[in-house]
């Protein structure tokens, strides 16, 4: 294949070139208004030099041609493996690449697309983009797509070199029913309903219905049915349960015929959290640290405080009118029986019985802590007198019982054997740097656990359950000293915090607790447990399959495995008497969003080059060659337009002007027009 054409290679610029062309011409204009009659001898001197300055070459080329390349992408995602399409895809892509290679000097690089990382879905325009930049651009004639059109990564369409067509998978009389969530908050708080939007909707050619089943599970409780609207949303209330994680599942049931029931399903994952902690602190005889107390629970905005503050003890006797120590009396009956169980925490500071809150009061704290309800005791030397409110019916729900006995000198507090394992105290960082406390109140434990000690390894923190509720007893009342930075202070905030979450029942703080903590297919499970060995954990999938995993002993109390989902869907964990639920990944893929399958999206984007978009079910097209900017699909077929690309193997160039006839034209001419004029 050789080619001849006439190049120039100028000796100096264009624009100069022109410049001495307008001169030239000038001088001819010039002679003539002179009447000279050598003006044409002249001109044709003038054009031989410029012809020259031009350097003019006839160019000889070895050209070898290029065949053109046809890219076939074929989309091998989840969605193609539904019903028949990945064995028609398969075929159909077998049969047009045969078709293909059998047309002269054309090539054709087949693209499998499977499917995108994660949950990125049909990745389509990113393999192409990367199959065009491997390829040289003039020499792609066609570029063919067998899929079912839904694609996740429109906005990342290169620009098209040569017309693109859609070979759609899947039947025209396809259907599917899938289930929506269209808004589910990350967080909610408890007592309150929260109300998500679900949207129950059939596409293609479905069958005419208005109504379908709905089963509503919360951490995989036994599911509730309700008959629902189709094609309808649906607000939908509901209050959770407990703190934490709420694992709320919604399934459809599959109906004859549908396409799949891979997206009838919706996990939500909900974190309950409290609106507000109400918290009544009763404090006793003033003291140094009565207002830190205060002040740490007043600075949390998410805390509502009623402060019961003993102003004047029944012994006083100064002779100031009760009326004139506060304008409202205040409403001890109403706290102590009447609201008593609206608080979620009472903290008693220093409180000592001096005939304030009757005996029938504290028996009703004592009732309340049974059904479920929280007490923090924060004991002085008045918790190891005879008038210690261990001397009550509180006596019946304390931990340890006191010995009358006061360690009046310093020790710095640490966390015990058992504290270690606790989530209350284990992790506390900076034990040793911890400032010293200057007193204690000696007590015998009777029940719970001690998670820190004082003096001689002494008792300093325990906490007990009892009947549905919880019970702390800090045997000193100088935690304050921590709040004041006293020796470099200490963790009072973040211990206080910790004691009001484990009280609140909170789930992160559970002594025996079991979760898991999902991350795209993999899940960490934890199990947390105040003894010294666990049991494996039994892992039931999404299609019942059991796995059981054994644990390791990460830190003090605290066991942990990590685990790859097969599949998509809600797993329950199992170990003793343990259980949870969690999901991995979203209950519907990105593939299984939209199943029916459709050109649409592409459409825009193949109208541009005159593609098509045609159905494999009406049979695998035939392939034409259509010039370019011609219509290039039609019924039953698809164009490719060559490209005649072509690879120069050798170049030879020969100068039309050598100097030497250079020299001897532009002599003769100026010569020849010398001697005319000279004749005249």
């Amino acid at each position: 294949m050789n080619a001849a054409e006439i190049v120039f290679d100028p000796l100096v610029p264009w624009s100069v070139l022109a410049i001495l062309a307008l001169l030239t011409l000038a001088a001819m204009a010039l002679a003539i208004w002179r009447r000279l009659l050598g003006w044409p001898l002249r001109l044709a001197a003038g054009l031989v030099l410029l012809a020259a300055l031009a350097q003019p070459s006839w160019q000889k080329e070895d050209r070898a041609a290029l065949s053109d390349i046809v890219l076939m992408l074929v989309d091998e995602t989840a969605s193609q493996q539904l019903a028949e399409r990945a064995g028609v895809t398969g075929s159909a892509a077998d049969t047009l690449e045969t078709r293909l290679t059998a047309r002269p000097n054309t090539e054709v690089r087949r693209i499998p697309v499977p499917d995108g990382e994660g949950d990125a879905g049909t990745q389509l325009m990113t393999a192409l983009s990367a199959a065009l930049a491997e390829e040289p651009r003039g020499r792609i004639a066609g570029i063919v797509l067998l899929s079912d059109g839904r694609l996740h990564d429109l906005e990342r369409t290169p620009n098209l070199p040569a017309p693109m067509h859609l070979l759609l998978t899947g039947r025209e009389d396809d259907w599917d029913r899938r289930l929506i969530v269209k808004n589910a908050p990350a967080f909610a708080i408890l007592g309150e309903p929260v109300e998500l939007t679900l949207r129950i909707e059939d596409e293609g050619a479905a069958p005419k219905a208005t109504e379908t089943e709905i089963e509503i599970s919360v951490d995989g409780a036994e599911p509730q049915r309700y008959r629902v609207p189709l094609n309808e949303d649906l607000p939908l209330p509901i209050e959770l349960p407990h703190g934490g994680l709420n694992v709320i599942e919604f399934v459809v049931p599959e109906a004859d015929g549908e396409l799949t029931d891979r997206n009838n399903r919706a996990l939500v994952q909900i974190n309950g959290v409290r609106d507000r902690l109400r918290v009544l602190l009763v404090s006793g005889e003033p003291h140094a640290g009565g207002r830190t107390w205060r002040n740490l629970l007043k600075s949390d905005s998410s805390v509502d405080l009623v402060h019961f503050t003993i102003l004047r003890p029944p012994e006083k006797q100064d002779g100031v009118p009760v009326t004139e120590l506060s304008l409202i009396a205040f409403p001890t009956r109403e706290l102590f029986l009447e609201k008593i169980d609206d608080f979620d925490l009472i903290i008693f500071d220093r409180y000592k019985r001096r005939g304030i809150l009757p005996t029938i009061y504290l028996d009703n704290v004592r009732n309340y802590v049974e059904q479920g309800g929280a007490v923090l005791v924060a004991a002085g030397p008045d918790f190891a007198g005879a008038e210690s409110i261990y001397r009550s019916p509180l006596a019946d729900i304390m931990p340890a019982e006191p010995t009358a006995r006061v360690f009046d000198r310093g020790y710095r507090p640490a966390v015990s054997e058992m504290g270690q394992r606790h989530p209350v105290t284990a992790g506390l960082d900076g034990a040793d740097s911890w400032g010293r406390w200057l007193r204690q109140i000696e007590v015998e434990p009777t029940s719970g656990d001690v998670v820190m000690q004082g003096v001689d390894d002494k008792p300093l923190l325990i906490l007990d359950r009892v009947g549905e509720g919880r019970v702390a007893l800090l045997a000193s009342d100088h935690a304050w000293l921590w709040n004041r930075g006293y020796e470099g202070g200490g963790p009072q905030l973040e211990l206080l915090r910790r004691l009001a979450h484990w009280m609140m029942k909170e789930p992160e703080l559970e002594e025996e607790a079991l979760w898991a903590e999902p991350s795209g297919q993999t899940m960490r499970i934890i199990r947390r447990s105040l003894t010294d060995d666990v049991g494996a954990v039994t892992v039931t999938g999404p299609d019942g399959a059991e796995v059981e995993l054994s644990l390791t002993e990460t830190s003090p109390g605290r066991f942990e495995t990590t685990y790859e989902g097969p599949e998509i869907g809600l797993y329950r964990l199992r170990e003793g008497d343990l259980e949870t639920v969690v999901g991995l990944g979203p209950a519907a893929p990105r593939e299984f969003i939209q199943t029916i399958a459709s050109g649409a999206a592409l459409e825009p984007v193949i109208d541009g080059l005159r593609g098509g978009v045609l159905r494999l079910e009406d049979g695998v097209p035939s392939v034409r060659a259509v010039r370019e900017g011609r219509p290039a699909s039609g019924r039953g077929w698809i164009g490719i337009t060559p490209r005649d690309a072509f690879e120069t193997l050798d170049i030879r160039q020969t100068a039309l002007l050598p100097p030497w006839l250079v020299l001897l034209l532009a002599a003769s001419l100026i010569v020849g027009g010398w001697l005319r004029e000279g004749r005249r």
